[in-house]
């Protein structure tokens, strides 16, 4: 009993799994574990977990990768019977142990979708020893679990929406986040009015119309989508572009005084904003003292360009 406790620690399993046996295989030079569900899970439909008569033993006994086991691999060996259900027709029978058309266990696929959100899916394919093909199926199936859990639409009231760019700028992803949690509630690929349109679609009339805010940038694709699906929420911009915005704007009046003063040949005023550019555009915290000088002397030689940079803060 206590290295049965121990084996279902190690695996991650509940007492849903009962292990039957373990051993090594010496060809595969991997660890595998002999296990069934317990009588009072089986004959579950794998879609949608119902209860179902037995159809077929399927195609016979199966692995499944555990997390390995320091650095040896470790798999779980099991029936994989199918079921007639009522509503899904032939399935695969339900088996605690690992998601429905998973060939690894749940902790295992719940693993690769964490490491997924902090490094590259080359790297996390290496180090879990799976190809970057099998570490995408992980994610999509992690994915369509956790959304059949928990709907990602439920309490939306103030919105974010923009767009960012992939392999080197070729490509785009629309993205919506949720202000309230600060977590992303859907992406798809593209950036123009049909894609945006696809999320207020699965979002639905009803609760469009529960949306208050939505910021974004100033592209008129955005604003005709949202005065459309949500005619009551309010658009405005978001923090990121306003910065941009003010940024782009101060250097534009610094160059036009800079042009100007050389017209005109101010040769103090040149040798005063020379320098300067980065004193303007940085963050005040990370000034150097050099230059907080330069800032000190726009300043005093050119209201104009300081109060754009007042403005800007």
């Amino acid at each position: 009993m206590l290295a049965t406790n121990v084996w279902r620690r190690a695996l991650g399993v509940d007492r849903a799994t009962v292990i039957e046996s373990v051993e090594f295989d010496e060809e595969a030079d991997a660890v595998v574990i002999h296990v069934r569900p317990r009588r009072t899970t089986k004959r579950r439909c794998g879609l949608c977990g119902r209860r179902a008569p037995g159809y077929d033993q399927g195609e016979g006994r199966r692995n499944w990768r555990a997390l390995d086991l320091g650095v040896t691999l470790c798999y779980l060996q099991g029936d994989a019977p199918r079921v007639n259900c009522p509503e899904h027709g032939v399935a695969v029978a339900q088996v605690p142990w690992a998601r429905h058309g998973a060939g690894h266990t749940r902790d295992f696929d719940d693993q690769v979708a964490w490491l997924v959100t902090h490094t590259s899916t080359s790297a996390v394919g290496e180090v879990m020893r799976v190809s970057w093909r099998t570490v995408g199926s992980i994610i999509a199936r992690v994915v369509a679990d956790a959304r059949a859990m928990k709907d990602p639409f439920e309490g939306l009231v103030r919105i974010g929406i923009d767009e960012i760019s992939y392999r080197r700028g070729h490509k785009y992803l629309t993205v919506v986040v949720d202000h309230d949690s600060g977590r992303l509630v859907w992406a798809a690929v593209g950036r123009d009015k049909e894609t945006l349109e696809r999320f207020f679609d699965l979002l639905g009339k009803e609760r469009s119309s529960l949306i208050t805010l939505v910021s974004a940038d100033a592209a008129e694709w955005i604003a005709s989508v949202v005065k459309e699906r949500c005619p009551t929420a309010t658009l405005c911009a978001d923090a990121f572009h306003m910065v941009a915005w003010a940024t782009t704007a101060l250097d534009e009046v610094r160059k036009s005084i800079w042009r100007n003063a050389r017209t005109i040949g101010a040769p103090r005023l040149i040798a005063h904003l020379k320098g300067c550019r980065y004193a303007l555009l940085k963050n005040p915290d990370h000034l150097s003292e050099r230059q907080k000088e330069n800032l000190s002397r726009v300043a005093s030689v050119n209201k104009t360009l300081y109060r754009g940079y007042l403005l800007t803060e």
